[in-house]
């Protein structure tokens, strides 16, 4: 099988094909079109001898034999999502660290993250029992809340961004920004070195806004590009800083290098403040904790296909650098 040397992702790596034998299917009920996909991806799984799996919650969608998915108890070996960029992101989490790839079909609008509509169903599945695929590697960010003693919770991941805001509302607030190299100690707390920071850190300065993003290239096509960030394409090694609608013409978003942790801390700290991962995970801030991110040595693996390609995407779901008809 040839290796791909396409630049759609973070890394590329060719697809497990014969491997391929029992997935995963996971899905928002409330789409019209999940109880067809369900039934199609059945059949086709029967007829090709793959065992197959769902969610708790696609499982009365199924055959009255359908198997409730287990990956601790019944690894898979690939997991399918139905649905839009949200169910994709939810499906990688769920199969972090386990080195499962995720094929996302499009349920949704736009599902940029998505491989393919489901239209294509039967035809790449097939493709996905040839081995005729490849692995878009996707690295994630974890973040801290780091207390006022000191002590770390417990990690959060997220593979499009974290977004620093108030709950419930999009009143203003001051936030203080320092960045590290990831390498150094990580404590709030220490004499200053020669160059003035504390333990490494350097300070980015304050600003107020309604909020902060800090987003992975996956995530520049996300709430970041909506909010101002730059597109980057995802074999870019970096973090995107992006503030959502700062209150003064010097604060833009920044891409820093993905060997730093970025450190987010309130000033004059208001009610409700939380940080969302991928817009699905919350938790709250306490008075007087900040929040620590940085790359996650986690991947997600996309399953892609020799025809797609990043700026292809870009140009089809966004219209990017769209010419002009007539």
């Amino acid at each position: 099988m040839t290796e791909s040397t396409e630049p759609s992702g973070s890394g590329l790596s060719s697809g497990k094909g014969s491997n391929i034998r029992h997935i995963g299917v996971v899905g928002r009920r409330k789409h019209a079109d999940v109880r067809g996909c369900v039934e199609r991806i059945e059949n086709f799984a029967r007829e090709n001898q793959i065992g197959i799996s769902f969610e708790k919650q696609l499982v009365d969608l199924a055959n009255e034999d359908a198997k409730i998915m287990d990956l601790d108890a019944d690894p898979i070996d690939m997991l399918i999502a139905l649905g839009g960029d949200g169910t994709l992101l939810r499906a990688g989490r769920s199969v972090a660290g386990r080195d499962i790839p995720v094929l996302g079909v499009n349920l949704g609008h736009l599902g940029f993250l998505t491989a393919l509509s489901q239209s294509e169903l039967e035809t790449h599945l097939t493709l996905v029992a040839n081995g005729d695929y490849v692995l878009d590697r996707r690295y994630t960010l974890e973040a801290h809340l780091v207390h006022s003693d000191g002590s770390r919770g417990e990690p959060i991941l997220a593979w499009n961004d974290f977004v620093i805001h108030e709950r419930g509302g999009a009143r203003m607030i001051r936030l203080d920004l320092r960045v590290q190299e990831s390498g150094e100690g990580s404590g709030r707390n220490g004499a200053d070195d020669e160059s003035g920071s504390v333990q490494g850190w350097q300070d980015m300065g304050s600003f107020s806004a309604d909020g902060l993003i800090v987003a992975t290239p996956t995530g520049s096509t996300a709430y970041s590009l909506s909010a101002g960030g730059p597109i980057v394409v995802p074999s870019v090694d970096c973090l995107i800083i992006t503030p959502i609608c700062p209150h003064t013409l010097a604060m833009r978003p920044m891409v820093i290098p993905a060997t730093q942790r970025v450190a987010v801390s309130p000033i004059e700290r208001p009610q409700d403040l939380v940080v969302t991962a991928d817009g699905q995970v919350v938790e709250d801030f306490e008075t007087g904790a900040e929040v620590h991110i940085e790359r996650s040595e986690i991947e997600i693996s996309l399953v892609r296909f020799t025809e797609q390609n990043f700026f292809g995407t870009l140009q089809r779901k966004l219209n990017w650098a769209a010419r002009p008809s007539g």
